[in-house]
């Protein structure tokens, strides 16, 4: 940021009174600018024993498998946006479950919540931002062609729920490393994640 969308005055790097950072404050109106991360909403969307993933046709990570999923817009709900998000990247319906993994990744600002759900038909088809849409059994799950962290971890934590028909909140935070990334749990949750 450059220029307060107040007035049109320079910005600063400043720390506030009574703040603890550093923050954009216009050097003209004394505006304070914050920056906040970014929701992403999405689900796994599942069809009797297996899980609908979608081949990204755009940036980042093209031609990788994810969740149906991406940023919150203004005006809806995280439900909402779970819902869009899977019309949009995979054109189709879901009935949300229950909000399942709720990831921190500081690195990038972000905060992702992926709801538990069930395909109300398995009609599908890719939408502008997918190359290609299937339905995965875990044995066949392209683990090597996993898009983020992020979809690698819930679907790990899935496939240990599943058999036990038992699925909790999962709660942690996504720190990359060299080759992969690192999950830290989350104080509620104590199911250790596979290696990464």
């Amino acid at each position: 940021m450059n220029f307060c969308n107040a007035c049109g005055g320079r910005l600063t790097g400043k720390q506030p009174r009574d703040d603890d950072r550093l923050r954009h404050v216009c050097s003209e109106c004394g505006t304070v600018h914050y920056q906040n991360p970014k929701v992403v909403t999405g689900c796994l969307p599942v069809w009797e024993d297996s899980v609908l993933l979608c081949k990204r046709a755009i940036e980042p990570r093209r031609g990788y498998w994810t969740v149906p999923a991406g940023f919150m817009e203004l005006d809806e709900t995280v439900q909402q946006g779970a819902i869009r998000e899977t019309w949009e990247e995979a054109r189709a319906r879901v009935e949300l479950l229950a909000p399942y993994a709720l990831f921190n990744l500081p690195h990038v600002n972000q905060v992702y919540l992926i709801f538990r759900a069930r395909l109300t038909s398995p009609d599908f088809r890719p939408g502008p931002e997918s190359e290609d849409v299937q339905l995965f059994r875990e044995s066949m799950i392209p683990w090597h062609d996993l898009a983020f962290g992020t979809v690698r971890q819930t679907l790990e934590f899935f496939y240990r729920d599943q058999p036990l028909g038992r699925f909790p909140l999962r709660t942690g935070t996504i720190i990359p490393q060299a080759g992969g990334f690192r999950f830290e749990a989350g104080p509620d949750d104590q199911l250790t994640p596979r290696d990464s």
